[in-house]
């Protein structure tokens, strides 16, 4: 049986107060689902542990697709869900697969935590999948290897960038800039050819999703990868 960390987020709004964040449903939901389908075990984490905030966007009816809006209404997901363990609780227990779902509130708790970060760089150099979508790959940016290299250096990797966050008007609500930062680390970012559409890239033992519509594909190619290990 495989084993599957899923982390998410702790923060419900962005720096300035005004908006509400937190995880994108589907972002979690789909690999969730993928994985129940297959008996497979699954530890829902986050920085701190208990709530994960769900961000309101995510719900709106446009983007909330069935498999998502069936956890929502789902008490014992729900209740799983804001019950996250602590990355502190976890780090020391093993899975086949650590997995960083995204929403614009992983900007502020992912990059700069060294929990998840010894957590990150002990599953990939162990050979172990590492995965990350939308705003969640943020969570890459500064995992560093026992060589002191960073870990997405020379890798080619996907994520949500500028003109997409320009089109979800986050501009000025978000700390940095996703994109400009995955160059500076020396990755070799990959974009759909059509902005907001499904886009999911292997490179080893490290997959990652472009935005909230490459969740299913990203949900598909995980499991699938994980399945001829």
């Amino acid at each position: 049986m495989k084993k599957l960390l899923l982390i998410a987020t702790n923060v419900d709004r962005y720096a300035s107060g005004r908006l509400k964040t937190g995880l994108w449903l589907s972002e979690l939901t789909h690999i969730y689902h993928s994985a129940m389908e297959k008996g497979w075990g699954i530890t829902i984490a986050s920085p701190k542990g208990g709530t994960v905030p769900i961000d309101p966007e995510s719900l709106k009816p446009l983007v909330l697709d069935k498999i998502s809006k069936g956890y929502y209404e789902n008490p014992v997901f729900m209740d799983e869900l804001n019950h996250s363990k602590s990355l502190e609780a976890i780090k020391n227990d093993s899975f086949d697969c650590v997995y960083l779902s995204g929403g614009h509130g992983t900007m502020y708790d992912f990059p700069d935590d060294t929990t998840l970060q010894s957590v990150i760089s002990n599953q990939y150099e162990k050979g172990e999948m590492v995965a990350a979508i939308c705003h969640g790959v943020g969570g890459l940016l500064n995992v560093k290897l026992s060589n002191g290299e960073y870990l997405i250096k020379g890798k080619t990797i996907t994520g949500f960038n500028w003109f997409e966050e320009t089109l979800a008007s986050r501009k000025k609500e978000v700390p940095f800039n996703l994109e400009a930062a995955i160059k500076e680390r020396g990755a070799d970012l990959k974009k759909a050819f059509i902005p907001m559409t499904s886009h999911v890239v292997a490179d080893g033992n490290l997959i990652t999703g472009q935005n909230p519509f490459s969740s299913k594909e990203m949900a598909k190619t995980v499991a699938s990868q994980l399945e001829k290990r």
